[in-house]
C-alpha cells in the first residue's frame, strides 16, 4: 500500500514543483521505489519539467471530470505521471456542484494504491477545491516554506485549513513536515527564520 504524500502551499514560488521534482526522482532513481506523481496545479509545470509535452490525452482534468479513470505515463522504469492541462483551470467550477466532489481524487488513486510505494501530489497555489481533493486524498502534507517571514504568515492559515480537512474529510492526514526553500545559511533572516521553525515544529 502506497503513502499518498501532498506538497502544498497556498503561496506561489515556493517550491514545490521542485521539490515534488526532486523528491520523486531521488525515491525512484536512488532507493529504487516505485513512485507516482499527480500533477494537480492547472500551470502544469510538474508535467512539463517532467518532460510531458503537448496535449496528453489521458490527464488528470479528465480524470476528475469522470471521462475515464487514471492512466499513468511512464517517465522511467520506477517514476510516473498523472499530467495537467489547462483544462484543469476549469476544473473547480465545473465539479462545485457535484455530490462527494471533495473525494473524487481518492476515488481515483485507491485503485492505484497497491501499485506504488509512493504517490506525490503537487498542488495549486490556493486553498480551492483541487488542494482539498488532494489533502482529502493524502495519508501526508508536507509544506515547503520560503525563508521569509511573509511566508510564516501564510503558514497559520493553511494549518487551519488542514485541520479542519482532518475533522471533516480525512481524520487520517497527519502533517509530515515543514521544509525550508530557498534558503541562503550566509543571511541571518534566513538562519532565524529556520530557527523559529523548529523551535514551532519540535516534538
Amino acid at each position: 500500500m502506497s503513502k499518498v504524500i501532498s506538497l502544498s502551499n497556498h503561496k506561489g514560488g515556493v517550491g514545490k514543483t521542485t521539490s515534488t521534482v526532486n523528491i520523486s526522482v531521488g525515491l525512484s532513481r536512488m532507493l529504487h521505489k516505485r513512485v507516482l506523481v499527480i500533477d494537480m496545479d492547472p500551470q502544469a509545470n510538474l508535467t512539463q519539467s517532467l518532460g510531458v509535452e503537448g496535449n496528453p490525452q489521458h490527464n488528470i482534468y479528465g480524470a476528475l471530470t469522470g471521462s475515464y479513470a487514471l492512466h499513468p505515463i511512464i517517465i522511467e522504469e520506477n517514476l510516473h505521471i498523472i499530467p495537467a492541462t489547462l483544462d484543469l483551470s476549469g476544473a473547480e467550477v465545473e465539479l462545485s456542484a457535484e455530490t462527494g466532489r471533495e473525494f473524487i481524487l481518492r476515488e481515483l488513486i485507491d485503485p492505484l494504491r497497491n501499485q506504488y510505494d509512493y504517490i506525490l501530489i503537487d498542488t495549486p497555489p490556493s486553498l480551492g477545491l483541487l488542494t482539498v481533493n488532494a489533502l482529502t486524498a493524502s495519508d501526508h502534507i508536507y509544506i515547503p516554506l520560503q525563508a521569509q517571514y511573509l511566508a510564516l504568515q501564510g503558514l497559520t492559515k493553511l494549518l487551519e485549513v488542514v485541520e479542519r480537512i482532518r475533522k471533516r474529510l480525512n481524520r487520517h492526514l497527519s502533517l509530515g513536515g515543514v521544509f525550508i526553500t530557498q534558503y541562503d545559511q550566509r543571511k541571518v533572516l534566513n538562519r532565524e527564520i529556520a530557527q523559529t521553525i523548529r523551535e514551532a515544529f519540535q516534538r
